[in-house]
């Protein structure tokens, strides 16, 4: 018998009043544009079907230039309130706003143009940046996709591979990007210990972990698996470091005609290896399949394979990928980190009690679990 979607996976980002965005983003419009602009706002929603970590404002502006009335479409990425239990430590807005201009750039990768940008945190009480509104599509998280009665699992099995093939020839793109670490310097994660890149991201999310605990307490599981990591780490002395986009899985991804128009959410962009986004891409929808198989759904089982997702890699890049175990529970500690700030955050807006056992937050665990028996760990 299938059941309907936890009620712990629809997640509140904010307390924020809607109601009051309209006139404060008018007023700080009015300061950055041209006098006599009298822009008005028109909000539309946040959006809250995908995603676990930024507020995101959806809205059109409408401003007087040069005698003319004007209406642009605009999406505002907004940096979470510390005291709203963010994902992460630090959104470093200015990063991704610098990366998602880079990219757009040097690329044909299909990202958002970025518009004015507000450090400071004083209109919304976090710094937030404008980008460009796209028309599409997202696969939805919240029931997954792979849950069904949706436009991608309700797709010919052309189309879906269309959408797969066409979202791995994006992360090829990214990767393309010819001498990454000079124009992307301010993603090397300098501050943290390591010889390699790679070294500096497990170390990093090695942090990250540590600064999630006192909210929820630790991970047996989290901490194996790093210990695991660390003793296991890859030699990635002679491979390439690329742009990693991170957060790179369909979810995060706009489509039209299932091929991306618009490639978002740059929270957890780095320099690394190729295999970081590969794995990622991989590793989400492993997720939501084992999530499926708890609750007696058939699932996607031949959408985005291992073995075809790194042949259409290899097809495009000319680089053969090999075993994605490490990378797939470097990635699975990951998750358990988002699942326990996200958790941290529900037990914030009171939408879940506190767990005896917070590893019962973590619906990616038998997959995790599977993996680690498979390595030996």
């Amino acid at each position: 018998m299938t059941q309907g979607p936890p009620a712990d996976l629809k997640l509140q980002r904010t307390a924020r009043d809607a109601a009051t965005v309209p006139a404060l983003l008018e007023g700080w419009l009015s300061g950055a544009l041209p006098a006599g602009a009298e822009p008005t706002v028109t909000l539309h929603s946040g959006i809250d079907a995908n995603g676990m970590s930024s507020e995101t404002l959806v809205f059109d502006a409408s401003w007087t230039e040069d005698d003319v009335r004007r209406t642009g479409e605009y999406v505002a990425r907004v940096a979470p309130s510390p005291d709203e239990f963010p994902v992460f430590p630090d959104y470093a807005l200015q990063d991704q706003y610098d990366a998602i201009r880079i990219v757009g750039e040097r690329t044909d990768v299909p990202v958002p143009a970025v518009g004015l940008f507000e450090p400071t945190g004083e209109v919304l009480g976090t710094p937030f940046f404008l980008m460009d509104r796209i028309d599409g599509v997202v696969p939805p998280d919240v029931p997954p996709y792979n849950w069904g009665d949706n436009w991608l699992a309700d797709a010919s099995p052309e189309d879906q591979r269309r959408l797969q093939d066409s979202t791995v020839e994006a992360i090829a793109g990214l990767h393309s990007i010819q001498d990454a670490e000079d124009a992307f310097p301010f993603l090397a994660r300098p501050d943290q210990s390591g010889d390699t890149a790679l070294a500096r991201n497990l170390d990093w999310v090695r942090g990250w972990y540590q600064w999630a605990v006192p909210d929820l307490g630790r991970s047996p599981i989290a901490e194996r698996t790093l210990t695991w990591l660390e003793d296991n780490l890859p030699d990635t002395s002679g491979a390439d470091t690329v742009l990693c986009w991170g957060d790179s899985r369909i979810g995060n991804v706009l489509y039209r005609e299932f091929a991306p128009v618009g490639v978002l959410d740059w929270e957890m962009a780095a320099l690394g290896p190729r295999e970081m986004d590969v794995s990622w891409m991989v590793f989400a929808h492993m997720v939501f399949e084992s999530i499926t198989a708890v609750f007696e759904m058939p699932g996607m089982p031949g959408f985005l394979r291992e073995e075809d997702v790194k042949a259409t890699y290899a097809e495009l890049t000319g680089v053969q990928l090999g075993d994605l175990s490490w990378y797939h529970l470097y990635n699975a500690v990951q998750w358990c980190v988002v699942f326990m700030r996200t958790s941290a955050r529900q037990l914030h807006f009171g939408e879940i009690e506190r767990p005896d056992d917070i590893e019962t937050l973590f619906h990616h665990k038998p997959l995790m679990e599977r993996i680690l028996g498979e390595v030996g760990a």
